[in-house]
């Protein structure tokens, strides 16, 4: 089944012309949980890597969280088995005694890891089914990986990319390495095919100029444009554009970055000084009750069905409270290093 974004309620560059040099190509990956191979585009898939290039591995440190046990990915594997199993009726879970002692034993966790962690598989992306993707030379296809940790200052796994090309794989790993424990469940990708959509996106409400924010905030704007927002919004015009017009949520390549967690950032390439671009959102959430109006056509008569994994969480990975990790790219160079921004 495909996945589609619903049409904008609004065309926003009619009611304000201004705004349609901003436009911007976003490609929605609307990843669901699926078997992918390595010749997949996926999230948390299997990866096109050569068996005779060493796996990266972090060397830390890997500190527990006081609050959260250590975690095998088997546990989190099991975990997930018994949740879906538990649920699968919908409503609250419902645990057979031997599933309440297994997930006892989970809780309780593992031993804090000793030595080098190897990286877990987060994002596969080939440039036949993304084309906006632009990587060094003749690669065409990006890997993302990560460490499943926080390393201070920041709250969120530490990522390596990879550009290759597929081509020049012929004799591929057949079983990857794996982290001996993970910090958070929310760092394990549940596995995902993608069904990538381009959409255009419009800048965040922060990172219009006052001008264009007084606009949008006014009622009389949308009224005098024969555009119809629903009343709920009357008191907070600005809002209408920012949670059903502007930029898009969940996971996706390019486009217009989301703000919140911080006021908008200018980050500049280290090596070159330009200005970086948004390369690809790992987000926890493909929507949620904010801008429920982005749920895809084929997912939203599913959304409050109490199916797990739920559909607005199909990878199950969780950043902080909900957040983003942004990853940045030079536009002038892909051989330039990235940078990384949670919000």
């Amino acid at each position: 089944m495909t996945r589609t974004t619903p049409p904008r309620p609004v065309d926003v560059a009619a009611v304000l012309p201004q705004l349609a040099p901003l436009a911007r190509t976003a490609t929605r990956l609307h990843p669901r949980p699926g078997s992918p191979s390595a010749r997949d585009s996926s999230v948390g898939g299997p990866l096109l890597w050569p068996a005779d290039e060493p796996w990266p591995y972090c060397d830390g440190p890997h500190l527990p969280d006081q609050a959260s046990p250590l975690l095998s990915l088997e546990d989190v594997r099991v975990r997930r088995r018994i949740m879906a199993a538990a649920v699968r009726e919908g409503g609250a879970p419902r645990f057979t005694p031997e599933e309440s002692a297994v997930l006892a034993r989970i809780s309780e966790g593992r031993p804090s890891p000793a030595g080098p962690l190897a990286m877990l598989p987060v994002a596969q992306l080939y440039v036949r089914d993304i084309p906006q993707l632009r990587g060094p030379g003749q690669a065409d296809l990006l890997q993302v990986l990560w460490c499943p940790f926080d390393h201070d200052p920041d709250p969120y796994p530490r990522t390596n990319l990879f550009w290759r090309t597929a081509a020049e794989v012929t004799d591929i790993l057949s079983a990857a390495p794996e982290p001996a424990v993970v910090q958070f469940e929310g760092y394990v990708p549940e596995p995902c095919l993608l069904d990538p959509e381009q959409i255009t996106e419009y800048p965040h409400l922060m990172d219009l100029d006052e001008d264009l924010q007084a606009l949008l905030e006014q009622w009389s704007t949308w009224q005098t444009a024969g555009a119809a927002p629903d009343s709920y919004y009357e008191p907070a015009p600005q809002e209408f554009y920012r949670l059903e017009l502007s930029t898009a949520p969940g996971w996706k390549v390019g486009g217009w970055p989301s703000w919140g967690v911080t006021d908008p950032v200018v980050l500049s390439c280290p090596a070159c000084g330009t200005r970086m671009d948004p390369l690809l959102t790992i987000a926890s959430n493909e929507w949620d009750a904010g801008n429920h109006g982005w749920a895809s056509s084929e997912d939203e008569a599913n959304a409050e069905s109490g199916a797990y994994p739920d559909p607005r969480h199909p990878t199950m990975i969780q950043l902080g409270d909900d957040y983003s990790l942004q990853i940045y790219a030079c536009p002038a160079s892909p051989d330039h290093p990235y940078a990384e921004l949670l919000q």
